[in-house]
């Protein structure tokens, strides 16, 4: 018994040791502090805060979020008030009805517009920004600016930026700007990329999964004759990879990636590589010099091919241009 006793006492002095050095060492860590582009993103307005405004404002923004999440119920090849899109949900681009933080959120429209865009060479206000999304992304007709639809997606955005200074970015708006890589974006590795995390949800053939209604998508298809045309701003690489780094496949959360950068780059120019409708853009830019490094279509003022515009190396444009000005 007296032994038992000192082996127990010796067994208990030995894990107090083991635990003060193991003490001693979490003492010593090296603190990585987080990532500052992922803490204190802004959020949407809460709804109990809806109460404060007019019951005819309050119905307009109720409708404008349901426009936002079932698009196509209301406005689908099968909509209920009008056949003027692909059958895509404008949150399957502005996710969680457009409030996803780094999600291409709304957040700063309200705040941003009116404003001169180099794109169409013009000042444009809301309305042009909404029908820019129709008439790419949705690869569809522009909706009536005058309609009671336009009114409410109109009142949803602006109820969104209620809170956003005047020409202000509220960390987390848009689309999160991911750093460059030195190569090319490889769409073969992209096509790996997509097999392994991608296709489950959006299918082999890029078509997405039709809902059981048959109105809308579970899944929207990320390539072919329904998905986003040429126009569309996640056509351009650097903005599909931004996109999807930091919120696909399902579950990424932005503090939770998933992806590696590479494999965002990559597979966000494995799907911009296929076959999906094409938009006149013969009058976008009409000051070539102000496109972006990765719009694909020439003619440039650089001396650099749609090829490297497309999927890169990037680094040489920028600096070419920045060499230019």
């Amino acid at each position: 018994m007296f032994g038992l006793l000192i082996f127990l006492l010796g067994f208990l002095g030995f894990r107090s040791y083991q635990n003060a050095g193991s003490s001693k060492l979490d003492s010593i860590a090296v603190y990585a502090a987080p990532d500052s582009n992922f803490t204190h993103v802004w959020t949407a307005p809460s709804d109990w805060r809806m109460m404060y405004l007019k019951p005819e404002e309050k119905e307009l923004v109720v409708y404008g979020r349901e426009l936002i999440a079932h698009t196509s119920e209301y406005l689908g090849p099968k909509g209920s008030i009008k056949a003027i899109s692909n059958g895509m949900n404008c949150q399957n681009c502005h996710l969680n009805e457009g409030t996803q933080p780094w999600g291409n959120n709304y957040f700063a429209v309200q705040s941003t517009y009116p404003k001169f865009r180099a794109r169409s060479g013009t000042k444009e206000n809301q309305i042009k920004r909404v029908n820019d999304c129709f008439e790419r992304s949705l690869n569809g007709k522009a909706l009536d600016s005058t309609s009671r639809e336009m009114l409410a997606i109109l009142a949803y955005i602006k109820w969104l930026g209620s809170d956003v200074e005047k020409d202000k970015f509220p960390k987390g708006s848009g689309i999160f700007k991911l750093k460059g890589m030195k190569r090319a974006c490889d769409p073969l590795k992209g096509a790996e990329v997509y097999t392994a995390k991608c296709q489950s949800c959006h299918q082999a053939d890029g078509g997405g999964l039709l809902a059981e209604n048959g109105k809308s998508y579970t899944y929207p298809p990320l390539w072919g004759t329904t998905s986003y045309n040429t126009g569309a701003g996640l056509y351009r690489i650097s903005n599909f990879a931004g996109y999807v780094k930091y919120n696909m496949p399902q579950g990424t959360t932005y503090d939770k990636p998933q992806l590696t950068d590479e494999e965002a780059w990559d597979v966000a120019a494995y799907v911009n590589s296929m076959p999906r409708p094409s938009k006149d853009l013969s009058k976008d830019w009409p000051n070539i010099a102000k496109k972006p490094f990765d719009h694909p279509f020439g003619p440039y003022a650089d001396p650099f091919t749609e090829e490297q515009h497309k999927y890169g190396p990037y680094k040489p444009i920028k600096a070419w241009v920045e060499g230019h000005k």
